[in-house]
């Protein structure tokens, strides 16, 4: 397969060394130091230009690419390009975008910017930096569909709410579904009429609301473990206190800059933003670090704060640090000196395009009780043999065992009910047994 890369910063510099041995990779760049030694490093052929203009596309051989990946530090560049390439010739294209409006317009509208997959480094970087945060009760996590689906296991124990109920009675959440029951080593896919019982580990899929919800039912803890405390108002830091404010808590947000501190304050409804520098080495020390379920460490291309910050933090009695790291070499530096997670967005990007590089279906997996089975979150095309059918007429074309555990249609979650139809495009995350992975993508 012949991969155009348009970019050769960190993030298409990874890409390209992630799949050069098994692709034709081309690398596109203005900056002529960065393509030089590209070529020296890799088996890659390296332009030097403007991969925006129909000229430089064209050296690089766009008409004989099958992927064009389009990965600049600038979201207008990437998109131009992508449009350009798209003009020229039917070719997959991919976007990287932090500015979330292109995420949302994109979502919303087809074929808009002639850009086939878009990945928001941002909206990635929430995800991973936020991970279970809120859901202590959880024993896996995972994220799906740039994190508007989210799968939890459960253990359950003999007090908890769910205990000795049947999935039929148990399903009363909106927008959840439970895929799976784990038991005795044993992978289980329910039916409404299965029993849950003591000692079970329960897997459930929806939306992040209703993830939450089950864990908050579950876990008495949870009222006791809420307090988030975000520490600078970026981009990550407000979208990290939007997404925790959808799963229904109520997070401190630190900015220093007082007229971005009220603009998000007048754009966040249930997050307390106050004025004060979090670089201040004495600002932790009032804040009662002890009662702070976690820290998110978020100032703006600032690693070495966010990490003193996250540090602090975890030193003045915070359970969990999270640090935003704008340098990807320092993210195992940062977990050995002792933050908990460290997330770097140009990484988190990479990884994610990579995946949807080597399998354009599959575009995330989770594994599940010694990879018995996958949570797999797939893109149905025209082409699907479930495309245009009411899942209990679609479920019956699978392999047994799969199950559907949520739909995302044009940014919006659907319900995955039996008369639910689904439609080309659809974004659907299935939970599928190991043995069967291969022949059900091929399916689908």
């Amino acid at each position: 397969m012949r991969i155009l890369i348009a970019g050769a910063g960190q993030v298409g510099a990874e890409i390209a060394a992630e799949l050069d041995t098994a692709h034709d990779i081309v690398v596109i760049d203005v900056d002529t130091d960065r393509i030089d030694r590209l070529g020296y490093d890799l088996d890659v052929l390296a332009i030097s230009g403007d991969s925006t203009t129909i000229e430089t596309l064209r050296e690089a051989g766009i008409e004989d690419a099958d992927i064009l990946i389009a990965c600049t530090d600038n979201d207008e560049i990437n998109i131009i390009t992508c449009a350009t390439a798209n003009s020229l010739t039917d070719v997959t294209t991919v976007a990287r975008v932090k500015e979330i409006n292109y995420i949302d317009t994109w979502d919303q509208a087809e074929n808009v910017f002639g850009v086939d997959f878009m990945v928001g480094t941002n909206l990635l970087t929430v995800a991973a930096a936020t991970g279970g945060t809120g859901l202590s009760a959880a024993r896996n996590f995972d994220v799906f569909a740039g994190g508007r689906v989210q799968m939890a296991e459960f253990d359950i124990g003999a007090d908890n709410s769910l205990a000795g109920q049947t999935v039929n009675e148990a399903d009363r959440f909106d927008s959840l579904t439970f895929v799976a029951i784990l038991r005795d080593g044993m992978t289980i896919i329910p039916t409404g009429k299965t029993r849950i019982q003591s000692g079970d580990g329960v897997v459930v899929v929806g939306t992040p609301e209703s993830v939450h919800a089950v864990g908050t039912e579950l876990d008495s803890r949870q009222t006791d473990s809420r307090n988030v405390l975000i520490i600078g108002g970026s981009d990550i830091g407000y979208q990290t206190a939007r997404l925790l404010e959808e799963r229904g808590l109520r997070p401190h947000l630190i900015e220093a800059d007082a007229d971005r501190a009220k603009e998000l304050s007048e754009r966040l409804s249930a997050t307390t933003v106050r004025t004060k520098d979090p670089t201040d080495r004495d600002f932790l020390e009032n804040e009662r670090m002890a009662d702070v379920d976690a820290v998110v460490a978020a100032l703006e291309h600032d690693s070495e704060e966010n990490l003193l910050a996250a540090l602090r933090a975890k030193r003045e009695g915070a359970d969990r640090s999270v640090a935003v790291v704008d340098n990807g070499e320092y993210v195992e530096l940062f977990e050995e000196a002792g933050v908990d997670v460290a997330v770097n967005p140009r990484r988190a990007t990479a990884a994610e395009i990579i995946n949807f590089a080597r399998d354009q279906d599959t575009q995330n997996v989770a594994l599940l009780e010694d990879n018995q089975a996958e949570v797999i979150e797939i893109q149905i095309d025209s082409d699907s043999i479930i495309a245009g059918q009411p899942i209990r007429e679609a479920i019956h074309q699978l392999p047994e065992g799969v199950v559907i555990g949520a739909v995302t249609r044009n940014g919006s979650n659907l319900a995955p009910r039996g008369d639910t139809v689904i439609e080309p495009g659809d974004h659907t995350v299935i939970l599928v047994d190991s043995e069967f992975v291969e022949e059900t993508i091929a399916r689908l």
